[in-house]
């Protein structure tokens, strides 16, 4: 059955967007069941997204049905307290960013463009967690004129499909960066829980597995630091009923500008211990440290360890998923 009747949205998004064009405005008029505003959407870089998505999403009509289904998400752990959302069909999420992340995307999005694009083409390894659009949507008040803005972005959502028992965000910082939290919360846990977790109950992989993992890690962390970005993060989520870990580096839009720089010179003088780096360094520093502490923590085993016949198989280890599409995501390390 058809999703749209008789109106054809996407005929409607051809018409107004020129294949030359970067960025689109498409005004929605005046919305009849809120009666207080007029809205307009604007779609940064719209087909470049849209052929970004033409290789990993089934289409451009499931992906607009999908965002025409959402909730409101509580996703626990972040500190930004920024507005979240995912769809219902679990497959997006959507999260406004701030204004700082707006531009600095602007500055390195065809750098991005690019970067995915050969990842397709050549199977080069990547862990980037695909961010597939990015919207502004303004909301005017036709009374006052006022005006309200929101920077929205859509990207996969990792744990689509899985059964995620705990999920950590890894910077490869350790200072400030346990979550007290009680377990079974739910809360994302961070560095320091994971160092620990690995210490008294370790999740091991295999060497295959670690070797794919910082691949990965450092194709992608040469990229983010040629565009002067840093604050990003691993997500790892862990999958008992698939015995795998779900690995995905997420929250690159930043870049390190005057106010970063400002950060990192009060943390390091003033807040963290003289024998630690604050969260927030330089991107070139902050590449360095990433690569350290993945390499470090993530623990590996001999392949045939992994195996399927083993009498003692691994807690959580194996060999990459073979169904994983292009490019060579780590989206799965398998057991």
């Amino acid at each position: 059955m058809s999703r749209f009747s008789s109106f054809d949205g996407l005929s409607l998004l051809d018409s107004l967007v020129p294949p030359d064009a970067h960025n689109i405005e498409v005004s929605l008029g005046v919305s009849k069941s809120l009666g207080k505003g007029k809205y307009s959407v604007f779609c940064l870089y719209a087909n470049q997204f849209r052929d970004l998505r033409e290789r990993c999403c089934p289409s451009e009509l499931d992906y607009i049905a999908s965002l025409s289904r959402c909730r409101n998400w509580d996703a626990k752990g972040g500190k930004s307290k920024s507005f979240f959302a995912k769809t219902l069909d679990d497959r997006f999420i959507i999260k406004e960013i701030k204004n700082t992340e707006y531009e600095s995307f602007q500055k390195f999005a065809l750098h991005y463009f690019k970067y995915m694009n050969q990842s397709f083409e050549s199977g080069s390894q990547t862990c980037l967690a695909k961010v597939l659009g990015i919207y502004q949507v303004i909301v005017r008040q036709p009374k006052t004129g006022k005006e309200t803005r929101h920077d929205l972005m859509v990207m996969e959502n990792l744990t689509f499909g899985r059964n995620i028992t705990r999920q950590y965000d890894l910077k490869g910082a350790l200072h400030a960066r346990f979550n007290s939290a009680a377990e079974g919360s739910g809360d994302v846990l961070l560095d320091q829980n994971f160092v620990n977790d690995m210490n008294s109950s370790p999740l091991y992989v295999s060497n295959q597995a670690k070797r794919l993992l910082q691949r990965a890690v450092w194709n992608d962390t040469t990229f983010l630091n040629s565009n002067n970005v840093m604050d990003y993060s691993l997500l790892v989520g862990v999958d008992t009923e698939r015995r795998e870990l779900v690995c995905g580096i997420i929250d690159y839009l930043r870049q390190y500008t005057w106010d970063k720089q400002l950060e990192t010179w009060v943390k390091s003088s003033l807040v963290v211990p003289k024998n630690l780096l604050p969260t927030v360094i330089s991107p070139r520093e902050y590449k360095k440290r990433f690569r350290k502490f993945m390499s470090t923590y993530f623990l590996s085993v001999p392949d045939h360890w992994c195996s399927q016949g083993t009498s003692d198989p691994c807690q959580l280890c194996g060999t990459p998923n073979d169904a994983w599409s292009q490019p060579k995501s780590l989206n799965g390390i398998s057991a």
